[in-house]
């Protein structure tokens, strides 16, 4: 019984972190199952998809890749540099996951851009679990897109609008997160960093090569200014 309330104190406490990923990850995912509908793809497909791939940037993608020839290794690529940032969340999360148990396979699957900023900045209260905390933010995110895939695609067969500029919806997400992060935090050092960052390696390598130098210059200022944006988040 006291293993049930833990579980479930850490879930209660979970749960309203994730609210503005429900309201982001629900209009995303029906964006992408209509996308996926209105391309011909089956109801099972995008839900397949969205459960053992689970990555929102990625997916919107794979449609035309998907309805392009067959090119495994231009798949490959994309999906590398698409998803490189999260090699960088792991190494952000290698901490926080230690002692998790089994709970760390999840963990590692699950962990989407929303998930990794909640998880890696929310400190749960003393009595909370921080495991199940971190496991009920990452069970929830990803339930909320696999269910907003589901009504998308249900819903596409009926749709008879254009439907092009669906997939910029990712990237107003991302415009979202950001927006948040800024509102939080006062001292904007981490902001700056990625602006900086993303402007220089974008002039630098340019819109089809910049994201993974754009990732490294952004660990490298981190580690470098650590102290400071500490300092300043103890002041906060």
């Amino acid at each position: 019984m006291e293993k049930q309330n833990r579980i479930f104190a850490a879930f209660k406490t979970a749960f309203p972190y994730t609210i503005p990923v429900l309201t982001g990850f629900l209009f995303l995912g029906i964006s992408y199952g209509v996308l996926m509908s209105v391309s011909g793809f089956p109801l099972w497909c995008p839900l397949l998809i969205s459960c053992i791939v689970y990555g929102g940037s990625l997916q919107f993608a794979a449609v035309a890749m998907l309805l392009s020839a067959f090119a495994p290794v231009e798949v490959l690529a994309v999906a590398l540099v698409v998803q490189a940032r999260h090699l960088f969340y792991g190494i952000t999360m290698m901490e926080k996951f230690k002692g998790t148990g089994w709970k760390k396979f999840f963990l590692i699957f699950g962990m989407s851009d929303e998930t990794f900023s909640i998880n890696c900045s929310t400190e749960p209260p003393a009595d909370i679990d921080r495991p199940w905390f971190m496991l009920w933010v990452t069970i929830l995110d990803w339930f909320y897109w696999v269910g907003g895939t589901a009504i998308g695609a249900g819903i596409g067969n009926f749709i008879t609008f254009n439907t092009e500029g669906l997939d910029f919806a990712m990237t107003a997400m991302f415009v979202v997160i950001f927006i948040e992060q800024w509102l939080k935090d006062k001292k904007h050092w981490s902001a700056f960093i990625g602006m900086a960052a993303s402007v220089v390696c974008l002039v630098l390598f340019g819109a089809d090569s910049f994201l993974i130098p754009t990732m490294l210059c952004i660990l490298l200022l981190l580690g470098i200014f650590r102290k400071p944006i500490e300092r300043a988040g103890e002041e906060e």
